[in-house]
């Protein structure tokens, strides 16, 4: 999965949107980089800036915006009714996909190293990235705002982790942290009413409510022996809530922040809301997101909602994400678009053409055309990709056929696994057509002094490892499928055993196909021992290939003459 990264800075400028564009415009000078969201806001003249990308691409992005943010934001003429420290106040990163909490932590150090070096700006990490407890709470690091500043950085106690410890009158101080993904999600009910509204918040919100002597409405609020309010937390941790009433759509609603999906994700923060208001004789309508979502978090809804069915999780993305949307409501108010609201497809580059977007008349007619690609690379990624879709198929129907109803989730379990190879070998369809067009890139650079050759000679060669590695993915891929189409022709439903027979032939033909790729390739490469691996390893994948194929035919033919 591509490694994808979050960045959410506020700037302390939020009325002059000609300062706000040039600190924008930095951020979209860096490739892999989308800006995603602006929000000024006059009152608190600050800007919350939302851009994602590939994580060293997000750090150049964000480094270059807080260098400008200095250029052009004069902290010492700074006023605006929001706590702020710097005129890059803070820059959270946040991981989406394919990255951990812990990466992304090295990338926020990495990120405020930089800031602290290069720009001689003080820099405190804090959240996941604080290298103490007490500068995990950026309030603790913002205490004393700007003005405050001078005097702090003097305490020993509160020297910057990076950067200088001395005052930067017009840049001020910064800090940088990572995050978990925050998700606004409100929760529509058939209500008018905000009280109703509330005590199902105060239900299900971490917080929840207070102690109340007597009755637990008008009761009197019990305190503790410091005086604090004494609360009864609610049944979702890492959920924050209130109800409100929307006069646009004349209800009322839940309005929450997930602010860590990994504990409480949206789908179990949708039903619990549910099951609360059911018990107060309130119905939920649907729901609504406010802003972005991880993809991942879409498709493990709709796997929450396809299990409580008993149904196979092993569908395609796109059916995942209509049944998440369906269950939740999600399209209660107003249509929900996936390429609107999901980060990942927010990403996808909509100008360039894939072959996997084609048509199967188009893409035969542009592999039959003129042009070298796509060519057998490609198409054996394809063949791959119809064999273990063929097991895939027999998976599903055999998990809801008649009478097998015990055995649901154990052929859910096969398809989903197909699923994923799926999709993997549908990447590298692709995939193989950009390795062709690497080696083509790298012949077309100029070769006219010796520097020139040299780096001609290490683009040829690191290119022509590349053609090799993808047809040997494809290699291994369907390869892996093998075991899902056997098990299919063993124990799936008997009616589709020959479906079986045809993935395995598919496979075989893949597997067969892609190692012709990996040998004629071999031969642009001067690394022998990088060629002689993947040689023998595929020669041995091959092998066991056929193996595998005449087993599962012989299964097949036992069972259908």
């Amino acid at each position: 999965m591509k490694q994808l990264i979050e960045c959410v800075p506020n700037f302390s400028e939020g009325r002059d949107m000609n300062i706000i564009k040039q600190i924008t415009d930095k951020i979209e000078t860096v490739e892999g980089v989308k800006l995603l969201d602006v929000d000024p806001g006059a009152a608190t003249n600050r800007t919350v800036v939302t851009f994602v990308g590939t994580p060293d691409e997000v750090i150049e992005a964000a480094f270059r915006a807080v260098k400008k943010a200095s250029e052009v934001i004069d902290m010492s003429k700074h006023k605006g009714e929001h706590p702020r420290m710097g005129a890059t106040d803070v820059c959270p990163l946040v991981p989406v996909a394919g990255i951990t909490m812990e990466e992304t932590v090295e990338y926020a150090r990495k990120l405020a190293k930089r800031i602290g070096d290069e720009l001689e700006i003080p820099v405190y990490c804090y959240e996941n990235a604080a290298f103490t407890e007490e500068r995990r709470n950026l309030a603790n690091c913002r205490s004393g705002e700007y003005e405050g500043m001078p005097e702090k950085l003097t305490d020993p106690h509160w020297k910057p982790d990076f950067g200088p410890a001395k005052f930067n009158a017009k840049a001020g101080v910064t800090a940088v942290g990572a995050r978990d993904f925050l998700v606004a999600f409100n929760v529509n009910l058939n209500t008018t009413s905000t009280r109703r509204a509330n005590s199902v918040a105060f239900d299900v919100r971490e917080r929840g409510r207070a102690k109340r002597e007597g009755s637990p409405v008008t009761g009197k609020i019990v305190k503790d022996e410091n005086g604090n309010t004494v609360m009864i937390p609610g049944s979702l941790k890492c959920v924050k809530g209130i109800g409100w009433f929307i006069e646009e759509y004349g209800i009322a609603q839940i309005s929450m922040n997930l602010t860590n999906i990994s504990v409480t994700p949206v789908h179990i923060a949708f039903d619990e809301t549910f099951r609360k208001a059911e018990e107060r004789g309130i119905r939920v309508t649907g729901s609504e997101l406010v802003g972005l979502i991880p993809l991942q978090a879409m498709l493990d809804a709709g796997k929450y909602f396809l299990r409580k069915q008993n149904r196979s999780v092993g569908v395609s993305e796109k059916e995942l994400l209509k049944i998440a949307v369906k269950s939740m409501g999600l399209d209660d108010l107003k249509a929900f678009n996936p390429k609107e609201k999901i980060i990942e497809y927010m990403l996808d580059e909509g100008d360039k053409k894939k072959l996997i977007d084609m048509s199967l008349s188009d893409f035969a007619d542009e592999t039959a055309s003129e042009s070298p690609a796509p060519g057998g690379g490609s198409i054996s990624a394809y063949v791959g990709s119809l064999g273990v879709s063929l097991a895939t198929m027999v998976a599903n129907l055999s998990s809801h056929k008649r009478g097998w109803d015990n055995k649901w989730e154990e052929f859910s379990d096969w398809a989903e696994k197909g699923q994923k190879i799926k999709d993997e070998l549908l990447h590298l369809v692709d995939e193989d057509t950009n390795a062709f067009n690497k080696i083509m890139d790298a012949f077309g650079l100029p070769k006219g002094n010796d520097e020139e050759k040299t780096a001609r000679q290490e683009a040829i060669q690191e290119a022509s490892k590349y053609a090799i590695e993808i047809p040997f993915k494809v290699m291994q891929k369907a390869y892996e499928s093998m075991e899902i189409i056997k098990a299919m022709a063993e124990i799936g439903n008997p009616n589709s055993v020959s479906d079986a027979g045809v993935g395995a032939l598919c496979a075989r033909t893949a597997v067969m196909g892609a190692y012709l790729n990996v040998k004629i390739n071999a031969s642009g490469v001067d690394d022998s021992d990088f060629v002689n691996e993947k040689l023998s390893k595929g020669l041995e994948i091959e092998e066991k290939t056929k193996e595998l194929e005449a087993e599962i035919l012989k299964i097949v033919n036992e069972k259908i003459t």
